[in-house]
């Protein structure tokens, strides 16, 4: 009866789903290619027996390229069909396509269009990535007897006390995936009380990534030239980067500042920003080569973290200074660039914890606090080259969850 109230809401919404792609293509016109494939309709015939992977956004894709190449490792052969709900998503996840491979939107959540892309792609299995569930569409995967997964899972208290609100959809949900493997311990206990059926724990695939290696060599030899320490904020999220610029004012000359906005669509708007707040500014997007010294950098470029994090000496966790649950520091421990966070991680609360544990990370109240504290991480090169040991040492403690979920998917679906 829920699920059937449910259908009814998301096919008298579909108007407004096309009216909201409108606008963010205005932005971003990734989202005005290939709308009919949100609605189950597509333009090329697809070969069936793909593994499908949804990866939603960005950061799931990043997380989707280490599961497929360890799975292309496993099976050379294996022909992937990736889904994906955002541009940045679908921009990254374009990547990873070789011949053979297919890529779509996944289809908004009613029984039509789920439907019709089953019957359309007919994958062997598929693989929801860290959160993504929907309703429909898991029920219509187990009436297809295809299996699906949610892979490198996580569930943070409040996305559960969310879920349990809306128990009556979501635990049928939950309930009918043919595996969920956690991240951690906690997710696992919290996708229990939604009646998952958790496998196993595996650990975070973002601990199997390899940083770009000249990406990494070519930021290190830049900061090697800056005659003072560079500071990034990492992966800033909008609210957070105004406070920021207020922050840096007292002490712009302290350090070389480093700007990386999360999200590309906003590297205008916050170049603007930072104009208005009288820094002078040089973009990535204009370097020639090394970067002049200036007050402001600006990375505005897509793809090159491990760039940024080998430039910078400290970063500050972009999404922890407002409550919006912080980024990925996995990255930034990886290429051992040491963290400050605020006091919003509960999207990785886990990882925070135990990076903080080990020193790789560090914790402040706010925005004002964490740039004093990485200003003088940076003016001590002792305890600077200690916090980038630790974080080289927490990164490669963790790795293997790609393994272990590659040998688990093939098994449950073998080709």
């Amino acid at each position: 009866m829920i699920r059937g109230l449910y259908s009814l809401a998301t096919l008298a919404a579909q108007p407004l789903l096309r009216r909201k792609l409108r606008r963010r293509g205005v932005a971003e016109p990734g989202y005005l290619e290939h709308v009919e494939e949100r609605f189950g309709r597509y333009e090329r015939a697809a070969q069936p027996g793909a593994l499908w992977i949804h990866a939603v956004s960005l950061g799931e894709s990043r997380a989707a390229a280490i599961l497929v190449q360890a799975l292309r490792v496993r099976e050379p052969g294996l022909r992937i069909l990736l889904t994906h709900g955002t541009a940045t998503g679908r921009a990254e996840g374009r990547r990873l396509l070789r011949e053979g491979d297919a890529q779509a939107w996944l289809p908004w959540d009613t029984p039509q269009a789920v439907r019709r892309f089953l019957a359309h792609f007919r994958p062997r299995a598929g693989v929801l990535m860290e959160t993504e569930v929907w309703p429909n569409l898991v029920a219509a995967c187990r009436r297809a007897g295809v299996p699906l997964v949610l892979a490198n899972a996580r569930l943070n208290a409040k996305s559960l006390a969310q879920a349990r609100r809306l128990g009556a959809l979501a635990r049928p949900a939950y309930g009918a995936l043919s595996a969920a493997w956690a991240q951690t311990e906690g997710d696992a206990q919290r996708l229990r009380l939604l009646g998952a059926p958790v496998a196993g724990v595996f650990g975070n695939l973002k601990f199997d990534a390899t940083p770009d290696a000249a990406q990494l060599a070519q930021g290190r030899a830049w900061r090697a030239g800056c005659s003072r320490p560079v500071v990034m904020f990492a992966s800033s999220r909008e609210g957070e980067e105004a406070a920021f610029l207020r922050a840096i004012a007292p002490v712009r000359d302290a350090a070389q500042w480093l700007l990386v906005p999360r999200h590309p669509q906003r590297f205008e708007a916050v170049a603007a920003l930072v104009a208005a707040a009288g820094f002078s500014l040089e973009r990535r997007s204009e370097w020639a080569g090394a970067p002049a010294a200036g007050p402001l950098w600006l990375g505005d470029s897509v793809g090159e973290m491990a760039l940024y994090y080998g430039l910078a000496h400290v970063a500050l966790l972009g999404g922890s200074f407002e409550p919006l649950g912080g980024q990925n520091l996995i990255e930034a421990a990886a290429c051992g660039c040491p963290v400050v966070m605020g006091p919003h991680t509960f999207n990785f609360s886990d990882a925070a914890a135990t990076a903080q544990a080990a020193g790789a990370a560090s914790r402040a109240p706010d925005l004002a606090a964490a740039v004093q504290r990485a200003l003088a991480l940076a003016a001590d090169p002792p305890a600077l080259a200690a916090a980038q040991d630790a974080a080289l040492a927490f990164a490669a403690a963790h790795r293997g969850a790609a393994a272990r979920t590659a040998q688990a998917l093939l098994a449950l679906a073998p080709g």
